[in-house]
């Protein structure tokens, strides 16, 4: 029978090296989790941690057994309704016994849980947009936005086993047994010539030649107890982040809150915004969003009123873009900023205003934004707005149109617009 004995500090599922390795290992799996969750919150619960459930079927891992060979000795059961040479019937419907698979309620065979564990808030908000990235972010400063990429920072004595260097630790072995057994090794060598000499000599030399072979055993007993490797040989890579060349950028962030918007739409809306922000501050330090409300009117708020406010009124979508307009060439002028525009509505408008906003899109906004992403919530027959901004989008690269109709569209539809390029995704990206 084989043992294992595990002499870990924190062993037993308690070691945090298992769960960042489990979490890689199963990292498709928990994000599809993850996504699924996000339509299933509140609109003021997107940045707490989660229960994940994985079927059970996807997290087998290998167990260790004895092989089948050598002698064993098994006791088995006997039985009052076989005898040798009965031939045994095939199970009912072909089955070949008792399954493990997942079943639900309605099955009659048996089945496994799913295995079901929590995340932390890092955790949750590290799946839910890994791999994004404001697109065409131009990196030329270190001013404002920051961000961080890891780098290799040379060694140290402590850290956890996935960090092991096995060559730097074995080179750090061998200086030390060199070290600590170098002048016995020399008196060694020494002492053996000295035997061979003696052997060698036709005289009778029994007595030194035994005190050389006690001297000589000694010797090797002391050598021998110096171990292979010790903890003072262990080094461990040693990682730290460092700031890499970014630009200062800023977020527009648009929303119809006119009569037409229902409480239904405003609240995708508000989860497709509160993402929007959840992922500039977890990726970004330091990016100013600016927030404008419209009806009739557009107004620049602060996110507490942009949130919650109930003002409500017509719909005028150019007023919007106006503002926003006005803004960038009076705060956000030069070369140096990274615009961005992210518009909500549910695409009601004044079929003459219509023409007007594919005007200022066109000649104000798209020549100085990076990126201007259009969200359309609604479940009717588009309108003269998105027709108008569906050209828009054929004729500029840096402007997007998107269509959400329920909760369950919100997230692949964001993940969609702030996916990671190629270029981007890439290290040396």
């Amino acid at each position: 029978m084989a043992h294992f004995i595990d002499r870990r500090l924190n062993s037993k599922g308690k070691s945090t090296v298992n769960r960042q390795r489990f979490l890689r290992r199963y990292k498709q799996q928990i994000k599809r989790a993850v996504s699924d969750a996000v339509g299933q919150r509140s609109v003021t619960d997107l940045e707490t941690g989660e229960q994940i459930s994985i079927p059970a079927r996807d997290i087998k891992e290998p167990v260790f057994h004895t092989g089948q060979g050598g002698q064993r000795t098994i006791v088995h059961p006997g039985n009052d309704q076989f005898t040798a040479g009965d031939k045994i019937e095939r199970p009912p419907g072909g089955g070949g016994g008792q399954g493990q698979g997942e079943g639900d309620a309605s099955d009659s065979g048996e089945g496994q849980d799913e295995f079901v564990f929590s995340i932390s808030k890092d955790e949750y908000l590290d799946l839910l947009f890994d791999d994004l990235a404001l697109p065409n972010l131009k990196k030329n400063q270190f001013d404002k936005v920051v961000q961080y990429e890891t780098y290799r920072a040379g060694y140290q004595t402590d850290g956890v086993p996935s960090n092991l260097d096995i060559v730097r630790s074995l080179k750090g072995s061998v200086a030390r047994r060199i070290a600590l057994t170098g002048s016995d090794r020399k008196k060694l060598r020494e002492k053996e010539a000295q035997l061979e000499a003696l052997k060698a000599d036709k005289h009778d030399n029994a007595l030194a030649i035994m005190e050389l072979e006690k001297e000589i055993s000694a010797l090797q007993q002391k050598i021998a107890r110096v171990p292979f490797i010790d903890t003072f040989d262990l080094r461990f890579k040693n990682f730290d982040r460092r700031p890499v060349p970014t630009s200062k950028a800023v977020m527009f962030c648009l929303m119809d809150v006119s009569g037409s918007m229902d409480q239904a739409t405003k609240d995708m809306a508000k989860r497709f915004y509160i993402l929007l922000y959840l992922f500039l501050t977890r990726t970004y330090e330091n990016v100013e969003v600016v927030y404008i409300r419209h009806h009739t009117q557009a107004k620049e708020v602060d996110e507490q009123e942009f949130f919650y406010s109930q003002e409500t009124g017509g719909t005028i979508v150019s007023s919007a873009l106006k503002l926003m307009d006005e803004i960038i060439k009076e705060r956000y002028t030069g070369s140096d900023w990274n615009i961005y525009a992210a518009q909500a509505s549910d695409g009601d408008n004044w079929a003459d205003d219509s023409p007007q906003c594919k005007q200022i899109l066109m000649k104000e906004l798209l020549p100085a934004t990076r990126y201007f992403a259009y969200i359309e919530i609604t479940e009717r027959q588009h309108q003269s707005l998105w027709r108008e901004y569906q050209q828009v989008e054929n004729s500029c690269d840096n402007f997007v149109c998107k269509h959400i109709q329920s909760v369950s569209d919100i997230f692949p539809v964001f993940r969609e617009l702030f996916k990671k390029s190629e270029q981007e995704a890439a290290p040396g990206g």
